[in-house]
């Protein structure tokens, strides 16, 4: 988090997971390439790039949706949440690539503009097999592209977040137009059994993370809309050793979505919800004594739920205690940024 828009926010963090990035993307054209060379010795420069990068930007893609549900299922992959943005704007950059490469490549040699032979070389729409499928690339292309312009601080921080997340809710979208591209391009093109059996195992596991994590949520949400309280308006929702160090117990009590910190031997409970984007707090954790949005890594302060200077946002608090070793949360919520003693972990 920033007071200033720059153009890329580094850290430490941040700069490690990009030189990561970067390494698995060249090993990948490398070996992509050579297995190019030694199954298609015939193979020009400039498909071996169109096919290159078109698999880096789907295989990547893939990776983004896993993060989410993966992180959801083992907080482990929470690091990988926080630095999602870069990935998602690496991806749009290596899906240009591609898609420049095929304009160039199929629709540029003629006295037809390249935009519009992309659109009336195939004419075939209403063919399930022989339809255009360069057509649903380019609108995935210019999803991604939203996405990533959208991405930067200024948008982060003027887009109203309902918006945001709609538009960002479209990368869902962007995905099923891929499946359709790649599947009917290797149908029309390669003919190729290993591309739709690769495409559809890669759908499976996409689709298995997302239905594990919304179920664990709802079995989550379900247990907890069960809980009765105890005395004086509390609820009892778990033992101290439930909460990592650091982190958050995520609660649903009478309405409120409650995050629930456990840092330097207390425990606070504030309102899950950032004030920026609508993120999880739950899911992030204590850094530098403040809670971190694990979306776009605003903070708060877990006593009081206010942002530290010169942020302006605030929190939700509520009531906590430890009786027994067992967590207990009254869920009536103070007014934002209304500070509330901790209560002792030991």
């Amino acid at each position: 988090m920033s007071a200033t828009y720059t153009t890329v926010q580094w850290n430490r963090q941040k700069r490690r997971y990009d030189w990561i990035i970067l390494g698995f993307m060249a090993l990948y054209l490398f070996v992509f390439t050579i297995l190019q060379l030694l199954f298609y010795p015939k193979v020009t420069p400039e498909t071996l790039i169109i096919r290159a990068t078109g698999t880096l930007a789907f295989f990547m893609l893939h990776i983004i949706l896993c993060i989410g549900p993966l992180a959801r299922l083992n907080a482990r992959f929470t690091p990988l949440l926080y630095n999602r943005r870069h990935l998602g704007v690496t991806t749009f950059l290596i899906g240009a690539v591609h898609g420049i490469f095929n304009l160039v490549q199929f629709h540029s040699l003629g006295y037809v503009d390249p935009l519009v032979s992309l659109f009336t070389s195939n004419t075939n729409y209403l063919s399930f097999q022989d339809f255009p499928f360069q057509v649903l690339g380019f609108f995935a292309l210019l999803i991604l592209f939203l996405m990533a312009a959208t991405s930067h601080d200024f948008w982060l921080k003027n887009l109203h977040p309902n918006v945001w997340k709609k538009l960002h809710m479209l990368v869902y979208v962007a995905y099923a137009l891929l499946v359709l591209h790649v599947m009917l391009g290797a149908v029309q093109l390669e003919q190729s059994l290993a591309w739709i059996g690769l495409t559809g195992a890669g759908m499976v596991v996409v689709i298995v993370l997302h239905l594990n994590a919304g179920n664990l949520e709802k079995r989550q949400f379900q247990m907890q809309t069960q809980l009765q309280p105890v005395s004086e308006g509390f609820f009892e929702v778990c033992s101290v050793e439930a909460i990592p160090e650091n982190r958050a117990k995520i609660v649903f009590i009478h309405g409120e979505n409650i995050a629930i910190f456990k840092y330097a031997g207390k425990i606070s409970a504030v309102n899950n919800i950032c004030r920026h984007q609508h993120g999880p707090l739950g899911e992030g954790k204590i850094v530098d004594g403040c809670i971190t949005c694990p979306w776009h890594g605003y903070q708060y302060y877990p006593q009081n739920g206010q942002s530290p200077p010169p942020y302006t946002e605030k929190l939700e608090t509520y009531d906590v205690r430890v009786v027994n070793g067992k967590v207990q949360v009254n869920p009536k919520p103070y007014p934002e940024g209304t500070e509330r003693p901790a209560a002792f972990a030991d």
